[in-house]
C-alpha cells in the first residue's frame, strides 16, 4: 500500500515563509522556541544577586539570635540574682511588720501581766461602767497622746482627737467631736472639759497657709477653717513676727477659739453658767517639753464675748 504524498514538499520557500497554522500559533514555530538556559533553584540568573543577599540576611539573623541567646545565658544568672535580692527584699518588710506586731504582742502581754493582773478589780469596776471626769480634745498627732503625757489611767479621761484639735461651732452641725462631746457632757457627766494643742502642728500651720478669699477643697482645708477666727487674730496680732512664730502663736490662739466654740452648744453653756462644768486650755511644747494650763473665765467672757477676746483664769506653766 503506498503511503501518500504530504500536500506540500520542503523547500527553502516554506522554511522561509511557515504555513499558515504556524503563523496561527507562533508557540509551535521552532523558529521561535525558548533557549534553553540552566536555572536557578531561587529564580532567574537576573534574581540571583538578591537571593545571595537573602540568603545573607538569614544568616546574620541566625547570627545575632545566637549571639542574644548566649548573651542572655551569660546575663540570666545576675537577672535571677537580683529577682531573688528583689523578693528578699520584700519578704524583710512582710516580716518586718510582722516583728511589728510580735512587739506590739509583747507590750499587750506585759500590761496584762503588771497593769491589768495587778488592778484586777479597777478593770473589773471599769468593765461594767465608766465615769471619767474628763473630756480631752487633742489632736491626732502621734507625738502628743494625752494618756501618755499627763498620766491618765484608765477610766479617767474621755479623749476625742482630731486634725488640731479643733471644736466645731454648734451650727456647723454634726461630726464626730460633737458627737462625743454631746455624750461626754450628756451621759457621762464629765466637769472638766480640756482643749490641748502642741507646737509644730501640722493642721495649723495649714490654717495659716490659706488664703483668705479662696475656699479649700481638701478636706484638711476644708476641716481646718473652722479655726478661721484664730487666723484672723493671730495675722492682726502678729504682723512683724515670721510665719513659724505665727503658727506657735495661732496653736494657741486656736485653742481659745476651740473653748468659746464649746459655749455655743446649749447644754454646755447651761451646765458652765452653773458651775457643773469647766472648760480648760492647755499646750503641749514638745520640743523642750514644757505644758501651759489655763482655765475659762466664764463670767469675765461673757462679758466682752463679742470682742472676740477670751478672759481665762488659773493660768499655770509646768516645766
Amino acid at each position: 500500500m503506498a503511503v501518500p504524498s504530504p500536500p506540500f514538499s520542503l523547500s527553502k520557500h516554506s522554511l522561509s515563509n511557515p504555513p499558515s497554522f504556524l503563523a496561527s500559533n507562533p508557540s509551535l514555530d521552532p523558529s521561535k522556541a525558548p533557549v534553553l538556559r540552566p536555572r536557578n533553584a531561587f529564580g532567574s540568573e537576573a534574581n540571583l544577586g538578591g537571593v545571595e543577599q537573602t540568603r545573607l540576611r538569614l544568616w546574620n539573623n541566625l547570627k545575632t539570635n545566637s549571639d542574644l541567646r548566649l548573651q542572655a545565658s551569660r546575663e540570666l544568672p545576675g537577672l535571677t540574682k537580683e529577682l531573688e535580692s528583689d523578693k528578699s527584699e520584700r519578704m524583710e518588710r512582710i516580716e518586718h511588720g510582722t516583728d511589728l506586731f510580735d512587739e506590739m504582742k509583747q507590750r499587750f502581754l506585759s500590761f496584762k501581766k503588771h497593769k491589768y493582773m495587778q488592778n484586777l478589780e479597777l478593770y473589773e469596776k471599769l468593765a461594767k461602767d465608766q465615769a471619767p471626769k474628763f473630756m480631752v480634745i487633742a489632736c491626732a498627732d502621734s507625738r502628743v497622746c494625752p494618756s501618755s503625757i499627763l498620766g491618765f489611767q484608765p477610766g479617767e479621761a474621755f479623749v476625742v482627737r482630731n486634725v488640731a484639735n479643733m471644736v466645731p461651732p454648734y451650727e456647723n452641725g454634726p461630726s464626730e467631736t460633737n458627737a462625743g462631746l454631746e455624750f461626754a457632757v450628756n451621759s457621762l457627766k464629765v466637769e472638766n472639759i480640756l482643749v490641748i494643742g502642741h507646737s509644730r502642728c501640722g493642721g495649723i500651720r495649714a490654717l495659716m497657709s490659706m488664703h483668705d478669699d479662696v475656699e479649700t477643697s481638701s478636706l484638711i482645708g476644708s476641716w481646718v477653717s473652722v479655726g478661721m477666727n484664730a487666723r484672723v487674730r493671730t495675722k492682726a496680732a502678729t504682723k512683724l513676727l515670721n510665719f513659724d512664730q505665727q503658727c506657735k502663736h495661732c496653736e494657741k490662739e486656736s485653742v481659745n477659739c476651740s473653748l468659746v466654740n464649746l459655749l455655743t452648744y446649749p447644754w454646755v453653756e447651761e451646765k458652765v453658767r452653773n458651775g457643773e462644768l469647766a472648760i480648760h486650755g492647755g499646750y503641749y511644747d514638745f520640743v523642750d517639753c514644757a505644758f501651759e494650763k489655763w482655765t475659762l473665765d466664764y463670767k469675765e467672757s461673757n462679758l466682752i464675748g463679742k470682742s472676740g477676746k477670751v478672759a481665762v483664769k488659773d493660768r499655770a506653766f509646768w516645766f
